[in-house]
């Protein structure tokens, strides 16, 4: 797995400056278990160096991501949303389209993922909110883009397990629903019509109740943002930004965080941390 981590560094009344640090890590799926020791004594300067690399835009963060990826993204509203990380995206419009994007809402027409709808990047939408965003309503129902509505619960257990290596999972949530039938457009024709239909799915009973099947979600890039990080890329969150950010990071095969605060490399032991990497020695 790669991981990126920008180190955003900001003081008041100054300009953001963004440096991005990238490095590689071989975890697989079991990461979240992963209690790292760290010798005492100095570090290494040119050992950091070897463990990562450091840009000084977003725009090189995201250079890597292509056309048809599945996009994770954090944020709960419009808190904690990577925002740096998705305006380096849109600059990208003529390049990097068809997207899948995973994440609890749209955004705003002006703010958020709803910039990446303004220029057409997104072709599917996975989330559970949608609300306040006209731009997205008028693309999903002109029959621009496809939108796969799923209870927020349930949206966060599927990239949950997706992360931990668990291909799918029964819950109660949207038993005897559309969601359970089938019934829910996907996509519609420009004249209305239903295109693609979402798929029903398996219902089972587990002590007198019902419950239906969902599947895992993986993705190929997630884009998040973390309070603070190091250059390892271990990451802490904070505030709303727990509510998604967290599963996110876990949920794909490489993870671009977009940190506030960056602390001294490696992070000191035994320090609370949301997200733990291990760094290749």
């Amino acid at each position: 797995m790669t991981l990126t981590i920008i180190l955003q560094q900001a003081r008041r009344g100054a300009a953001k400056q963004v440096t991005i640090a990238t490095f590689t890590t071989t975890f697989g799926r079991q990461f979240s278990t992963f209690r790292p020791q760290f010798k005492e004594q100095a570090v290494d300067k040119e050992q950091v160096e070897n463990l990562s690399k450091v840009y000084t835009s977003a725009e090189e963060a995201v250079k890597d991501i292509p056309s048809g990826a599945t996009l994770m993204v954090g944020g709960f509203g419009l808190c904690g949303i990577p925002e740096n990380l998705i305006g380096a995206l849109k600059k990208r419009a003529s390049d990097c389209k068809d997207l899948t994007v995973v994440s609890n809402n749209a955004g705003v027409d002006d703010f958020g993922l709803g910039m990446l709808l303004r220029t057409k990047q997104i072709k599917r939408m996975i989330s559970s909110y949608v609300g306040e965003n006209k731009e997205f309503e008028r693309q999903y129902l002109s029959g621009e883009l496809e939108v796969e509505l799923t209870p927020q619960g349930t949206l966060a257990e599927r990239v949950r397990a997706g992360g931990a290596g668990i291909p799918a999972f029964f819950t109660p949530t949207a038993y005897g629903t559309e969601v359970q039938t089938g019934d829910l457009t996907i996509k519609y024709s420009p004249d209305g019509k239903t295109l693609i239909r979402s798929k029903p799915r398996e219902v089972r009973e587990f002590n007198g109740r019902k419950y239906i099947m969902e599947e895992a979600i993986v993705g190929d890039y997630s884009l998040v943002k973390a309070w603070k990080g190091d250059a390892y890329g271990n990451l802490v969150f904070k505030g709303s930004a727990m509510n998604f950010n967290p599963v996110m990071a876990k949920g794909s095969k490489n993870t671009i965080a977009e940190v506030s605060c960056c602390c001294s490399f490696p992070s000191p032991p035994g320090s609370y941390l949301s997200f733990r990497a291990i760094p290749l020695i």
